[in-house]
């Protein structure tokens, strides 16, 4: 059956997506099993609670609608936060669990540490956040898929921005020494390296959860730099930052989508007036997407948070796929993800042979009257 577009798919909602005619016997199972792995606690639940809000919203309007060919879908939601050892034993209780497809993880090194078990049980995983290019580019990780641009996208969009808009030739370049962080950052130093346009005057990892920030502010302050690319979370960039503004930097400061979050703001305050970060591209004005808002806020009465609409994406093409095929075979949905397309929150999308999905981008956003505003 053909994705319907707009309208139509508007007024009957994702369900529609769904109405396939699949052969009992190819779902050998009452229910579809969907894990949901990601940060629930924690520092970092701020980007793992907006997916579990996701799925629960999609989950019920396709159970509303009879399910997928009459079974109903059953989520599993298991905690990580953002731990690479919490999210391996997360992953075996999820397989022990019956989970059939994985909704997640959402940090990089998190995810990076379970894939493994997940690929051994025959798993599709797909992330709505989880950016490191080598969990698609490496070929280790057969079973996932992501519906966000990867980290070499976004180091390069920040990089061409620092360059060719704010005109600088001297940067700073700092990471959190992890899997996310640190991959991100290397991108950045390579391509300002290679750019033939400026300065890298200082690479370094700070330890994440540390109290005092002082001294890496000092590197950065001695450098002359004219701006600071950070690698990262918020909670570490939240206190850098702080610090900076204490110190009387007027270093830049420019970062990634791990920032691009309210509780950056929330935790650095004033200090994070004029902060720059990059996140996926602002889709807002699409109409699925402004649905997908409105039923948080009719669910949950609250706005979506972070990586919300990547989410609800993931769930929208993954449980399409299911029903496309007929089976949560790894092979079959693979097949299904890569040679169809799918109406989502976040664009019309198909996923390429590494799973890396095809339609979606990254935007420079800039802390203006303390909210993320994207820079066109």
């Amino acid at each position: 059956m053909r994705v319907l577009r707009t309208k139509r798919l508007i007024a009957a909602a994702a369900g529609l997506l769904f109405a396939v005619a699949v052969p009992v016997s190819a779902l050998a199972a009452d229910t579809i099993k969907i894990g949901v792995a990601g940060p629930h606690s924690g520092d970092l639940a701020s980007y793992g609670l907006p997916s579990v809000n996701a799925a629960k919203i999609v989950a019920e309007k396709i159970n509303a609608q009879g399910g997928i060919n009459g079974m109903k879908i059953e989520l599993l939601v298991e905690d990580t936060v953002c731990k690479p050892e919490v999210a391996t034993n997360t992953a075996t209780k999820l397989i022990s669990d019956g989970a059939q497809l994985v909704l997640g993880g959402i940090c990089s090194g998190s995810t990076k540490a379970a894939l493994p078990i997940y690929n051994d049980a025959g798993i599709l995983v797909m992330s709505p956040s989880a950016t490191n290019p080598a969990l698609t580019q490496s070929g280790d990780y057969p079973n996932f898929f992501r519906t966000i641009a990867p980290d070499d996208a976004q180091a390069q969009l920040d990089v061409d921005f620092a360059l060719n808009k704010l005109g600088y030739t001297k940067l700073a370049v700092v990471h959190d020494k992890g899997d996310y962080g640190k991959g991100f950052a290397e991108f950045a130093k390579k391509f300002l390296e290679e750019s033939g346009k400026a300065e890298v005057v200082l690479f370094e990892g700070v330890t994440p959860g540390a109290v005092d920030y002082s001294a890496i502010v000092q590197k950065i302050k001695r450098s002359g730099a004219e701006a600071v690319i950070f690698g990262g979370y918020h909670p570490e960039a939240s206190k850098i930052i702080s610090m900076m503004k204490k110190k009387r930097l007027k270093t830049s400061f420019i970062s990634d989508d791990g920032v691009k979050d309210q509780t950056f703001i929330k935790v650095a305050g004033d200090s994070a007036e004029g902060a720059y970060a990059s996140g996926p591209m602002d889709t807002s004005s699409n109409p699925l997407n402004k649905q997908a808002v409105q039923e948080h806020k009719d669910t949950f009465s609250s706005d979506p948070g972070a990586f919300y609409e990547n989410a609800y994406s993931a769930m929208l093409a993954m449980t399409n796929a299911v029903a496309k095929a007929g089976s949560t075979d790894l092979a079959a949905l693979k097949k299904n993800l890569q040679s169809e397309k799918v109406d989502t929150p976040v664009g019309t999308i198909s996923f390429d042979e590494r799973g890396d999905a095809l339609g979606v981008g990254f935007s420079v956003y800039q802390v203006k009257d303390g909210t993320f505003v994207e820079l066109k």
